[in-house]
């Protein structure tokens, strides 16, 4: 399968298999690693928007072999560090009257705040509720980032 530009998505043999629209005025996330698109989905709350928004899976890519997009059919802001934390090589297309006006190439953020929440217990953040939960990239490598309050590793 490839994803052309007029948002048709045909299998190998070049057969039409699907057709999402495009969007006139959005955002849409491009290169998300396979399987992590309903992860971003989720961490960045699509869920509650009032508006369309695409979420195509396992698609074929030259560059990845596998990959995720989300189209979202609405000029909102995106929080660039929360793509960076579940796919730093994923690349946001800004959409205005159907045209790309922008590519940001994604890179992993030094810090995360109020993305994730500290599972640790004892953490300060679990009973002051009012404090951000911040946590800082501890391992490029690794992709491990751990809370600025009591070093708990993130999940």
């Amino acid at each position: 399968m490839r994803l052309r530009s007029n948002a048709t998505i045909e299998d190998a043999e070049g057969e039409k298999i699907m057709n999402v629209d495009s969007i006139r005025d959005g955002i849409v996330i491009d290169h998300i690693a396979a399987g992590c698109g309903m992860k971003l989905y989720r961490l960045l709350g699509l869920e509650t928007l009032d508006a369309p928004v695409a979420m195509i899976t396992n698609v074929t890519s030259g560059k990845l072999g596998r990959k995720d997009i989300i189209k979202i059919d609405a000029a909102i802001h995106v929080d660039l560090d929360t793509i960076g934390y579940v796919d730093p090589g994923a690349t946001v297309n800004i959409i205005r009257n159907g045209e790309i006006r922008q590519k940001k190439r994604i890179e992993m953020p030094e810090q995360l705040v109020n993305v994730l929440r500290c599972k640790n217990p004892r953490c300060i953040t679990s009973c002051e509720q009012e404090l951000d939960h911040i946590f800082r990239l501890t391992d490029r490598a690794r992709k491990e980032y751990r809370c600025a309050w009591c070093e708990a590793k993130a999940d």
